[in-house]
């Protein structure tokens, strides 16, 4: 291995707040504060979740509220948002209201020439 290209290692303690625990290892980073254990001076590194507490890990899954994003996303772009689509289907629609409404027409006109036959 090349010489002074390696990072210097540090031991640390890393704490967990959320879930009061602490990991005793060793890293690259510093920090102000120490902390002696075992009789050796460590830096302790503060972090918001660990393994501890990270609900993967600990099999405590927080509710996402989801309708919350999607009505949320829904009045940032009321109106804007799929307004293509919505017109291609209201045109679609009223296309085969007319087709329905001279299908209906042709039968009505067939029972009537039937009814004047008899």
């Amino acid at each position: 291995m090349k010489k002074d290209i390696h990072p210097q290692y540090y031991p640390v303690v890393f704490v967990d707040h959320n879930a009061n625990a602490e990991f005793v290892t060793r890293s690259t980073k510093k920090s102000t504060e120490t902390r002696v254990i075992d009789g050796v001076e460590h830096y302790v590194l503060r972090v918001e979740i660990s393994a501890a507490s990270h609900p993967f890990y600990t099999g405590k899954q927080k509710f996402v509220d989801a309708a919350g994003r999607i009505e949320k996303f829904q009045k940032k772009y009321a109106g804007k948002y799929g307004t293509a689509k919505n017109e291609a289907d209201a045109a679609a629609a009223a296309a085969a209201a007319v087709v329905a409404k001279a299908e209906a027409a042709k039968v009505a006109a067939a029972k009537a020439a039937k009814a004047a036959k008899k």
